[in-house]
């Protein structure tokens, strides 16, 4: 089922709490006082934009997201909410007279308009059980939403004679899914008439079918699509269930059409995962982002474009009237790999006015750029450069209007003008960072033992003297296929890492994108192979520096770099002085029957462990090296964490225990396989430079 969820896992801003430093290093509390910019929407006519800030308190444990307008030639933005409700999903309406977005102000979420500054605020939904996600049709005459509809019987449903039961009852797989048990309930679409924002009843176009759109857990409207003359809607759906859904990455492309109530599978050929649907201009194109690989979640993400045979061209140049769309054959179609020469992943997807061109994010050496490609040349020009993560961007006649974070500077929206340049436009944090001394991010070409070049972040504290000796921490990123790039982390932040006076490499060992896919694939089947030598060539090359000392050295990390850390403990060879792993996989053999999405482990352990013969993945499990464990370790879970399931950080400890090895076992009961509650991370921040600075300093 698709939650709601208010941006809790990327944004927050707290007022609490005494800090042991001054306001001059980047701590846990300044950390949960920033804005965390997010879902940025130019304006149709261009120039204007909408965005998101979202704000935490860390004394009410609570947060609240507010929507903000910033015009073209404006100094300052404009705050047009400001309800005790969060408001998301903000989006101009397409004829830029209104902005539609949803709050939770009348208890439920509910779709609301309001004005270009924010005056006559009007809900225009009352459904019952609120709804997940909206868009308007381009041509206004239809309003497309997501609800939960719940379609199978749960316990009460069973025995209604035993209203106060408390229990779960399922007969298949996928019954629990990251971090919430199955409900009984899918996301589906739904199409009302729009009525100039009195919308009418709203059609289920997936009526009866269990299986969301869009996917569960984390998918949203990117995942859905209007077509430019409204008369038909793309979406993104996985349509399996239980065991077949818990084994395979099979999503598709899905082509409503709104006048005869049909459906078309359009990727029905690939075996893995398509996703997020976007329509040329004028309709005739589509393409989307596809795996090809099944079962492999970390596969190149393709250019998928889809072409439909045009029987009757339009009659007129959009802007002009009347305009009307061409007549398509979607019967007759074809299909092109356009990134079949481009060794990179490619996303976010958005055509120029005239269709021609295509434009999209791309990760390259652990930053991630936009590029341009010529649809009928297939040439890629990238256009934007410089250390950097770009997350979002937008098409404003030739400038380009990008949202981008590095290790020192939270997200911002930025102008980026085709000479390059770029003109920041909004600074929510500028008042809060102003005074606060950051460490350095200095990028490192090590040579591998397989004589390969390898990119490592090395981040140094504030007011770094090469005279001095540092402890440093090896960082062993998650994924495990997801790149050490330039993001900056309200989890595992570097820049608090180094405020504790902490160097930290980073590396962007084998298994991490933006390196092409051979260097990205190779980690699979090998968890303990290359990649721990990576990691060890990383630690030992840093190390060698004047200013670190080699006698105080720890490795940390969470999920993959969790596993990671227990794998290092037992083959680090003396190196590390300790330990901290965040929800990592022990023993692969109990994580294989306790994981929900059996196809990454299927894929990446190369099957069960009591197939024959039994796959060589299940030599590298944590679990095989314990009697090597010497050294001390922190562990820390989430209770609700479904993906590593708490028992294997329990399994860590009390193997630690049981060999008389300091260790400690923070235990989050109500977290998932992230903290995300204001005061429980700066907890988790108090504890995690409590261990190092026990045995690092």
């Amino acid at each position: 089922m698709k939650k709601i969820r208010f941006f809790i896992l990327a944004f927050m801003t707290a007022g609490m709490v005494t800090t042991s430093f001054s306001q001059e290093r980047f701590s846990a509390e300044l950390m949960w006082k920033l804005g965390r910019v997010s879902d940025v929407q130019l304006a149709p006519q261009g120039g204007n934009i909408i965005y998101g800030i979202s704000w935490y308190n860390a004394e009410t444990n609570k947060g609240n997201r507010d929507i903000y307008k910033l015009d073209q030639f404006a100094e300052s933005p404009r705050k047009l909410t400001d309800s005790e409700g969060s408001e998301f999903n903000a989006i101009w309406r397409p004829d830029g007279k209104k902005i539609g977005y949803l709050s939770s102000e009348s208890g439920s979420v509910q779709l609301w308009e309001m004005g270009l500054n924010g005056e006559d605020k009007t809900r225009i939904t009352n459904i019952e059980g609120g709804i997940n996600g909206f868009s308007y049709s381009p041509d206004m005459k239809h309003i497309l939403y997501t609800k939960d509809v719940k379609l199978e019987k749960d316990v009460h449903d069973i025995h209604p004679d035993l209203p106060l039961a408390d229990a779960l009852i399922y007969d298949d797989l996928m019954y629990r899914h990251w971090d919430n048990w199955h409900d009984y309930a899918y996301s589906h679409i739904f199409i009302a008439p729009y009525n100039d924002g009195k919308p009418g009843e709203g059609l289920d176009i997936m009526p009866g079918e269990s299986w969301d759109s869009p996917l569960s857990p984390s998918g949203g409207m990117e995942q859905i699509a209007w077509a430019p003359d409204g008369k038909s809607v793309a979406y993104t759906c996985k349509k399996l269930k239980g065991r077949d859904y818990a084994v395979s990455t099979n999503s598709d492309i899905y082509l409503y059409n709104l006048e005869t109530g049909t459906t078309t599978n359009l990727s029905e050929d690939n075996p893995g995962y398509d996703q997020d649907p976007v329509f040329s201009p004028d309709g005739s194109k589509i393409v989307w982002r596809s795996m090809k690989t099944p079962g492999f979640e970390a596969d190149k993400d393709r250019i998928m474009l889809c072409e439909f045979q045009v029987v009757k061209p339009e009659r007129a140049k959009k802007g002009k009237k009347p305009y009307e769309f061409p007549v398509l054959n979607i019967a007759n179609r074809t299909y092109t790999d356009l990134s079949k020469d481009f060794d990179q992943s490619s996303s976010s997807f958005a055509f120029s006015n005239d269709g021609k061109e295509l434009y999209f994010i791309s990760g390259i050496h652990a930053t991630y750029q936009v590029y341009k490609m010529d649809i009928a040349s297939r040439k890629i020009t990238q256009l934007t450069r410089g250390d950097h993560d770009i997350q979002s961007f937008a098409i404003d006649g030739k400038d380009l209007i990008i949202t981008k974070m590095r290790h020192d500077f939270p997200t911002e929206v930025f102008r980026i003008k085709p000479d390059g340049t770029e003109e920041q436009m909004t600074f929510t944090n500028r008042h809060l960072l102003k005074d606060v001394k950051l460490g350095k991010s200095e990028k490192r070409w090590i040579t591998t033992t397989d004589g390969k070049k390898m990119l490592v972040w090395v981040i140094l504290p504030p007011d770094f003297d090469p005279n001095k000796k540092y402890p440093a921490l090896l960082y062993c990123q998650g994924g495990p296929q997801s790149a050490v790039s330039q993001f900056f982390s309200y989890r595992w932040n570097f820049q608090m890492m180094a405020a504790h006076d902490y160097v930290i490499v980073a590396p962007n060992r084998r298994g991490l994108p933006t390196f092409g896919q051979e260097w990205n694939d190779q980690i699979s089947g090998d968890y303990g192979g290359q990649n721990m030598k990576d990691y060890l060539t990383a630690i030992d090359s840093v190390a060698a520096e004047p200013w670190v000392d080699e006698n105080r050295l720890g490795a940390v990390g969470a999920s993959y770099g969790g596993f990671s850390v227990y794998w290092l403990a037992g083959n680090h060879n003396k190196r590390f002085k300790t330990f901290i792993s965040h929800c990592g996989i022990f023993n692969f053999e109990s994580m294989y029957l306790e994981t929900e999405e059996m196809f990454f482990v299927n894929h990446d352990y190369e099957g069960p462990f009591y197939k024959k013969p039994r796959p060589k993945s299940y030599d590298f499990s944590p679990h095989n090296f314990v009697g090597n464990w010497d050294t001390p370790m922190l562990v820390i879970h989430g209770g609700y964490d479904f993906r590593i399931p708490y028992t294997q950080g329990m399994q860590a400890f009390n193997a630690n225990r049981l060999k008389g090895i300091p260790s400690r076992f923070l235990f989050f009961p109500n977290e998932t396989h992230f903290v995300l509650k204001p005061q429980n991370s700066i907890l988790w921040q108090r504890e995690f430079f409590k261990w190092l600075d026990t045995y690092l300093k």
